[in-house]
């Protein structure tokens, strides 16, 4: 049954990220909404949509939809996420869920209260890179996870004229979170330091403690440009080692004997390190950064199927590591 969906929010990331990869899945966009006439009007052309609204509690009141999707500001999606749960409809939204940790639980406690699924915009847990690398991990072949290092980077740009890191740490940091425990396992300890150059440029560095026993860092700042890679993920096992950069190439490093000055060397499918990056020169609509895949899940289990989906409880996990995180650092 083709599920019939209105959204919320129609800025860049939706009409560019989002939307083009849900409406490849089994769906009908039915109603959008947005509060900038120009930006709904352009949505509506861009996706075939008539019935259009400036008003959210409008939208999720319209006759016929299945499901409410958003893309909006935290605090919205506070408000219209819980507004969609109280009239029954189950909810796919961006991350972050709210602006603090007890906005994601109040959203968790609508969604058991309503018997509707809650499901968030984790989608580094679908790149493509990240998402080879935990099926590596889950497969058995690469053994215990000892440790985890990575950086997650990006620039002030949207600090002019007010340095508030909050935009920072609810729309980037949030994602790593949430993203160690599904490569690792469940956080058991996190402590952070930071260096700030000047207001708007700092630096951290975040260590976890694993339930597993693995222990990891995380670095994390907004002293980059986005121009250029940003992004390194290492997997670390016995005598293994998983790097994932720019979330599409992938190594997987096992354990390969001396090659140099053996006459006999040669490549060897069980010991030898493995290698994959997307073929961007194909014709082919793939999306590398994880949106596809993420909302392959999201959307049966928007019509009651039980799928990998992350839900409002994963999104209560991160928010919380979150507020531990800006607490360790003052910021």
């Amino acid at each position: 049954m083709t599920l019939k969906i209105g959204w919320i929010g129609c800025g860049i990331h939706a009409t560019q990220m989002l939307l083009p990869q849900l409406v490849r899945h089994d769906v009908e966009l039915v109603a959008l909404c947005d509060i900038d006439a120009k930006r709904l009007a352009s949505a509506g052309r861009q996706f075939g949509v008539s019935t259009l609204t400036t008003d959210a509690n409008e939208l999720i009141k319209t006759p016929g939809i299945d499901a409410v999707g958003m893309a909006v500001g935290p605090d919205q999606h506070l408000a219209f996420g819980k507004a969609a749960l109280e009239h029954g409809l189950p909810v796919f939204m961006e991350k972050p869920p709210s602006g603090s940790a007890a906005g994601a639980r109040e959203l968790q406690a609508a969604s058991e209260k309503s018997g509707k699924p809650l499901l968030l915009g984790f989608m580094k847990r679908y790149s493509a890179g990240n998402k080879i690398a935990a099926n590596i991990v889950r497969s058995g072949r690469f053994g215990d996870v000892l440790g985890l290092t990575g950086y997650y980077m990006t620039a002030p740009g949207y600090f002019v004229g007010n340095v508030d890191y909050t935009g920072f740490f609810l729309h980037h940091c949030v994602h790593y979170m949430d993203l160690v425990s599904f490569l690792v396992s469940p956080v058991t300890k996190l402590t952070a330091r930071k260096v700030e150059k000047e207001p708007g440029k700092v630096l951290f560095h975040i260590n976890f403690d694993f339930q597993c026993g693995a222990i990891g860092t995380i670095v994390m700042g907004t002293i980059q440009s986005r121009g250029a890679p940003v992004e390194r993920i290492e997997i670390m096992g016995d005598h293994q080692r998983i790097e994932v950069d720019n979330v599409i190439d992938i190594r997987w490093n096992r354990n390969p004997p001396f090659k140099v000055d053996d006459p006999a060397a040669t490549l060897t499918d069980a010991i030898d390190s493995l290698t994959w990056k997307p073929n961007f020169t194909a014709a082919a609509n793939e999306d590398p950064k994880g949106y596809y895949s993420l909302l392959s899940d999201v959307v049966p289990a928007l019509g009651g199927a039980t799928t990998a989906a992350p839900s409002i409880h994963d999104g209560v996990i991160a928010m919380e590591r979150l507020e531990m995180l800006r607490t360790e650092l003052a910021l």
